[in-house]
């Protein structure tokens, strides 16, 4: 269950991403992160701490809120 709700999290981080066009390495730079960071998270295998989602939510400028949309909900 855990798992899946990092995953649901990491996807939630790409979508924004994506919708900005941003590349991975781009938001790594911005967000002060190593590219392997943002891989690791998108792809739900590393949990991000509060800074780094905060960071990396400043750098897409959306709300972080944004990227717990739908996390752990029944589907």
């Amino acid at each position: 269950m855990r798992d899946e709700r990092i995953r649901e999290l990491g996807f939630n981080v790409k979508i924004e991403r994506m919708r900005k066009k941003i590349s991975q390495l781009r938001l790594a730079e911005m967000a002060n992160v190593s590219m392997v960071t943002i891989q690791k998270i998108e792809y739900g295998k590393q949990t991000p701490s509060a800074l780094v989602l905060y960071d990396i939510a400043n750098a897409l400028q959306v709300p972080i809120e944004t990227f717990y949309e739908g996390v752990g909900t029944q589907k």
